[in-house]
């Protein structure tokens, strides 16, 4: 088997349901989809629609109330958490460096794993380097960062560690627009030549729409579109999310 084979890695829901935890309101309702190996989904809706619990299903965060979730064909429950979390990385929107430098914090995941100095220092140059992280920026700590360079250690810590499927929240919430294009432009090359699996909760349609392979449109918990991108009508998107969402804001006012 290739590398690139062993990297891959099929994620599948089947009829996934999620109840808040008082078991009062349903937040995800039936969901089943499949994404190939490689794929770069645009995981969208208005604020509340579920995107960000749908993200820690995958990684085990959350637990379905119903329904099951794969990953190579393997239901997540029989995967050790551990072996998962290896496999299978969130970055969430606001992320923390654990009160260690950003070298320290770059190269933690590294050493969890046995890497030798030279490797772990090999690796995370490299990365740094790869996702435009200053030098200067090693040496400095957690207070000493904005949040969008926060998010972009964050990025860089779960890319290094090769895993087979990214879970990406609001990855360019707080990044200008040059840098997201660039962001976007590096992710869809990893997916496209590492086979990296990339689910993205994005606001930003506009960024999205040039480099995602799948659609999935929540809405109120449910899935209302799951389309090859190219397929999709983004204009007619954009509208009916922010259509939601100031129906959504009307309702909270009343």
């Amino acid at each position: 088997m290739n590398k690139s084979a062993e990297k891959s890695a099929e994620v599948r829901f089947e009829r996934v349901s999620l109840r808040a935890p008082a078991g009062i309101a349903t937040v995800l309702a039936d969901l089943s989809f499949a994404i190939a190996p490689g794929g770069f989904v645009a995981l969208v809706g208005p604020s509340g629609a579920g995107k960000t619990s749908l993200l820690r299903l995958i990684n085990r965060l959350a637990e379905p109330s119903a329904g099951r979730i794969y990953l190579e064909g393997k239901d997540l429950k029989q995967l050790p958490v551990v072996e998962l979390r290896r496999r299978v990385a969130l970055v969430n929107q606001e992320s923390k460096l654990l009160n260690m430098t950003v070298q320290h914090s770059l190269g933690y995941p590294l050493r969890l794993r046995g890497l030798s100095a030279s490797q772990i220092e090999t690796t995370v140059l490299d990365w740094a380097d790869r996702l435009k992280i200053p030098a200067d920026w090693l040496a400095r700590t957690e207070v000493e960062l904005s949040v969008g360079q926060q998010q972009r250690v964050a990025i860089a810590r779960s890319l290094l560690t090769q895993p087979q499927v990214l879970l990406l929240d609001e990855p360019t919430s707080a990044q200008d627009l040059g840098y997201s294009e660039f962001l976007l432009s590096l992710l869809a090359t990893q997916a496209q030549n590492q086979r990296l699996t990339v689910i993205m909760a994005n606001h930003q349609l506009d960024l999205v729409e040039r480099y995602a392979t799948q659609l999935l449109h929540l809405h109120q918990g449910r899935l209302v579109n799951n389309s090859p991108a190219h397929q999709v009508n983004w204009s007619a998107l954009r509208e009916q999310i922010i259509d939601a969402e100031q129906r959504e804001q009307a309702d909270w006012d009343d």
